[in-house]
C-alpha cells in the first residue's frame, strides 16, 4: 500500500514537472490529465472512491478535453507566441513566490484541525456520500440544482436562433 502510494505521488510530480516545462500545449493537457489520474489514485487509497470517479468523470473527461478543444482551436504555434519581457518574467516570479507564502501561511495550522466526523472504514463510500448529501445537505444540494437547471435553460435560449 506504501509502494503504491509512493509511486502515485512519483508520477503526480514528475507529470506536473512535465505540465510546466513542456513547449508543446497539447502535451501539457497530456501530462495534466496523467497527472489527475494519479490524484483519483491517491482518492481510492484513501477510501473516497466516490470522489475518484468523479474526479475522472469531470476534470480528466470533461475539463480537461475542453482544454484540449480551446488549445486546438486557437492553434498556438511558436511563430505567434511572443517573447515576454524581462520586466513581465520577474513579475511573475515575485508574484509565484508571494502566492507560495500565502499558501504556507494559509495551512500552517491545518493539520491541528479536529475531525467532524469519527474515522470508520465506510467514510468516501458512495453510499455515504448520499447519506450526507441528502440529510445534512439537502437545501444546498436543491438550490444548487434549480442553478444548473436554470443556466441551461439559458445556455439554449442564448443558443436559440431568432423567429424558430
Amino acid at each position: 500500500m506504501i509502494f503504491l502510494f509512493y509511486l502515485l505521488s512519483a508520477i503526480m510530480i514528475i507529470s506536473a514537472l512535465l505540465v510546466v516545462l513542456s513547449t508543446s500545449p497539447i502535451n501539457s493537457v497530456i501530462f495534466l490529465i496523467i497527472c489527475f489520474i494519479a490524484l483519483a489514485g491517491h482518492y481510492i487509497l484513501l477510501n473516497a472512491q466516490f470522489l475518484a470517479v468523479v474526479h475522472i468523470i469531470v476534470y480528466t473527461g470533461a475539463i480537461m478535453v475542453l482544454f484540449l478543444f480551446v488549445i486546438m482551436l486557437l492553434n498556438l504555434n511558436k511563430a505567434t507566441v511572443h517573447q515576454k519581457s524581462f520586466l513581465t518574467r520577474f513579475a511573475a516570479v515575485i508574484t509565484g513566490g508571494l502566492f507560495f507564502l500565502v499558501m504556507i501561511a494559509a495551512t500552517r495550522h491545518a493539520f491541528e484541525v479536529q475531525p467532524r466526523y469519527p474515522f470508520t472504514s465506510s467514510i468516501g463510500l458512495v453510499s455515504e456520500v448520499g447519506k450526507t448529501l441528502f440529510h445534512e445537505f439537502l437545501l444546498p444540494f436543491e438550490i444548487s440544482s434549480v442553478l444548473f437547471i436554470s443556466s441551461m435553460v439559458g445556455a439554449v435560449m442564448f443558443g436559440k436562433k431568432d423567429g424558430k
